[in-house]
């Protein structure tokens, strides 16, 4: 029998990436998507809201609901959350530029896979399909990536190996 190490992914540090990575992606959506379509930041959450509560929360006008909040936001971080837990699981074994660059290109598949696939199921989410969304998601996966890999604290485990 042969012993090696193997590196584990840092959770605390995934989960710290998640929040922050998903509080930019937030920010920028906010921000962005007004300046570019017009209209205001309510209609991000709205559509972040109809994954669960469906698209009658979309129509006009695009105001304050604090039900529709909670809902966006709990569904955003649990994305978030989960989107950057897979991010660790890819990136732990390398360095911060890597996780930069291999986040920011899992973002950006992100992005693809949420408008090629999950508009199958939400059909009404093609309309958010713009550059605007798609550098944001790739923002997101660069600074998740980046966040974890400042963060990780380098674990290893002991596996035996049966030769």
């Amino acid at each position: 029998m042969q012993a090696r190490l193997k590196q584990v992914v840092d959770w605390r540090a995934a989960f710290i990436a998640g929040i922050v990575g998903g509080t930019v992606f937030l920010i920028l959506s906010l921000l962005l998507i007004p300046a570019a379509f017009g209209g205001n930041g309510w209609i991000v959450i709205r559509y972040l809201a109809s994954i669960v509560m469906g698209e009658s929360v979309l129509p006009p006008p695009a105001t304050f609901d604090a039900t529709v909040t909670v809902v966006a936001l709990l569904v955003h971080y649990l994305l978030s959350l989960a989107f950057a837990l897979i991010l660790a699981v890819i990136t732990h074994r390398w360095g911060f530029v890597v996780g930069i660059v291999v986040g920011a290109v899992y973002g950006f598949s992100l992005y693809l896979i949420n408008m090629y696939t999950f508009t199958f199921f939400f059909e009404w989410f093609f309309v958010m399909n713009s550059w605007v969304f798609a550098f944001t998601h790739v923002v997101f996966g660069a600074v998740s990536g980046g966040i974890y890999e400042a963060l990780e604290v380098e674990r290893f485990v002991v596996v035996e190996e049966t030769s």
